[in-house]
């Protein structure tokens, strides 16, 4: 997974409070098990009902950057939610608040969720419609143009996990030393236990 030090760039105003991981990808969707072309589904109703949507504006096109409304990622646990955000070029959302399973299922992909005030997540969606917004995960602050500055906080593992670029395999890997000692003390003690398992004894 990709390193999220800085994230800069217009943000797409979307602000719909309550948006569900169906909204996000529409289940018809979830048939596939690769990452690659959700971003075509991303926020199709939302399309579909209005040609002049900021998904498919050109202004906002390549935007890194989601704000949106209260308890955005409501709804089931699919994972494809944040792999279509990923698609559509997504790297952070900013809302007041997000559902515990998209929160993490955005983590484990690379994508930063900053939870701020309803009142500053309506600066920035003002902000987001002429100008850009950078959000700084190393001093934990989103910024704009006009001297704005807004704290958030992050979980410190997360915080380290983007910023170092480590999903689960990559945390896996940093390990990998204590990893490798522990099964040839295994092997060497108890080398019946190594039988079968491709492990020389």
């Amino acid at each position: 997974m990709e390193k999220v030090r800085q994230v800069e760039g217009r943000a797409i105003p979307f602000g719909r409070k309550n948006v569900d991981t169906d909204v996000i990808i529409p289940a018809r969707w979830l048939k596939t098990v690769s990452r690659e072309g959700l971003g075509q589904g991303a926020f199709e109703s939302v399309r579909a009902n209005n040609p002049e949507n900021v998904f498919d504006s050109e202004e906002f096109a390549e935007s890194p950057i989601l704000v949106a409304g209260d308890n955005f990622g409501c709804g089931s646990s699919r994972e494809h939610a944040a792999w279509a955000l990923l698609d559509l070029g997504i790297r952070a959302v900013i809302a007041p608040s997000f559902s515990d399973i998209f929160a993490g299922n955005a983590f484990k992909n690379g994508i930063l969720t900053v939870a701020l005030p309803q009142e500053q997540v309506d600066r920035l969606l003002e902000v987001a419609k002429t100008d850009p917004v950078t959000i700084d995960l190393d001093s934990q602050t989103v910024t704009t143009p006009f001297q704005d500055r807004f704290a958030f906080e992050i979980d410190p593992f997360r915080k380290h996990c983007l910023l170092e670029g480590l999903d689960e395999v990559g945390l896996t890997l940093t390990r990998e030393d204590v990893i490798a000692r522990y099964e040839n003390r295994l092997t060497k003690d108890k080398p019946w236990l190594a039988r079968g398992t491709g492990v020389a004894a």
